[in-house]
């Protein structure tokens, strides 16, 4: 974190725009859910293709991660982010105009697989602009775009759709725009380093070079992997199935829908920003994901498990302030604490990579057990049972040799 004191208000701006690209990445993704009925009667389709439709994009999204690292490290990440995600906008538009099943599928594949180049680019750009005392936060304030455009993905899709009587094809357009003009403000804003940025070099001087294999020698690391793929497969349980649950399980709809499904992104935000000032006040993550990983276990069955409404909610506020959307920023600070700094981008995308793979599996195999058992809650048991794994990983993470960071640069 040499360059951390260079790069005074710089990262300030990379957060916010970071912030925006975020709430559109999310919005664009959840406009689909509150229409996932109006798309099942549509095309005709059972419980299974409509989990395809999620997990299709997200094998899109996930098979980038790791290319659009390594590419970003290798010849620039700025160049890799901005003709990709306004590419994802346009496509985003016309995957809302097909009127065929399978390519609406193929469209949105697609939109996924433009979406995957944003987050190791992205996390490595932001990870050496921001300040190491500021880290997490920092990582947490961006990690809020994710909450916001999930809340708003899903009233946009129940504003226009279900109360507005529009077709469900709409969000799409709007959406899209949006994206295009974001991505036009990120272009404008970001610069490939932070002022004043020194490039790493070995002991004799030389540029130093990343070597993946040492990714994967490194403890912590692979912990940080493991706990992640956990993570994410509960939350898209979540952030897919919750409102067809909603809808089939609860009888709520409409509106209530977008009501009930955004306690998890708004709960969330106090819930990444706390955290993450914990995480870098403590100078260490695990002890704080000692407590977020095992309560995100608890809220997430709890969610099933009991019929009374107000266990719902709270179950639901509980998720958001402890669940993957909070506990992501302390993860990236463990990457960003154990990662070469020659190799930040490919480290988050690898990350992302094998966290995102859980995105693939998750809807899909939810939307199996669903057709199998008749109702979701074993899709939901499911989730708990690998937060639990997810427990053990971060147990075993190990901060011993980790020196806190007591100087805070002042910002410019």
């Amino acid at each position: 974190m040499d360059n951390k004191k260079l790069s005074n208000s710089y990262w300030i701006k990379i957060v916010i725009v970071f912030t925006l690209g975020w709430i559109a990445i999310y919005a664009t993704r959840t406009i689909l859910n509150p229409i996932m009925t109006n798309i099942q009667t549509e095309f005709a389709i059972n419980a299974a293709q409509l989990g395809l439709i999620s997990s299709l994009f997200f094998l899109g999204y996930t098979v980038t991660q790791i290319p659009s690292g390594f590419l970003g490290d290798k010849f620039g990440r700025k160049k890799m982010i901005i003709p990709a995600f306004i590419g994802f906008g346009i496509l985003a538009i016309i995957s809302g105009q097909m009127t065929a099943f399978y390519m609406f599928l193929t469209m949105w594949f697609l939109t996924g697989t433009f979406q995957g180049v944003f987050y190791g680019p992205q996390y490595g750009l932001s990870s050496e602009a921001i300040p190491q005392k500021r880290l997490t936060i920092g990582s947490a304030i961006i990690n809020s775009g994710m909450a916001i455009g999930m809340s708003a993905g899903y009233w946009i899709s129940s504003v226009t759709v279900q109360e507005m009587d529009m077709s469900w094809r709409t969000p799409f357009w709007i959406m899209g725009v949006i994206v295009i003009v974001i991505g036009i403000i990120m272009w404008v804003v970001v610069k490939e380093h932070p002022p004043g940025y020194k490039a790493p070099t070995t002991v004799s001087g030389e540029p130093e070079k990343l070597k993946v294999s040492s990714l994967f020698k490194n403890r912590n690391l692979l912990l940080a992997f493991i706990t992640i793929f956990c993570s994410i497969y509960g939350f898209f349980v979540i952030l897919t199935w919750l409102p067809y649950y909603l809808e089939t399980a609860r009888g709520i709809s409409g509106t209530s829908v977008a009501f009930v499904s955004s306690l998890v992104p708004w709960a969330s935000i106090p819930g990444m920003l706390f955290f993450g000032w914990l995480s870098d006040k403590l100078g260490k993550q695990r002890p704080v994901l000692l407590v977020m990983v095992p309560l995100a276990f608890l809220s997430t069955i709890s969610i099933v498990l009991f019929e009374q409404m107000w266990v719902l909610y709270v179950a639901l506020i509980v998720y958001g302030i402890v669940g993957k959307l909070s506990t992501n920023p302390v993860l990236i600070a463990v990457v960003a604490n154990n990662a070469p700094r020659v190799g930040l981008a490919t480290s988050f995308g690898i990350y992302n990579f094998i966290g995102m793979s859980a995105s693939i599996l998750a809807p899909y195999i939810t939307g199996f057990i669903t057709d199998t058992t008749g109702n979701l809650d074993m899709g939901f048991y499911l989730a708990g049972a690998l937060l639990v794994i997810g427990i053990i990983a971060v147990f075993f993470i190990d901060e011993s040799g980790y020196k806190k960071v007591e100087h805070i640069e002042k910002v410019k």
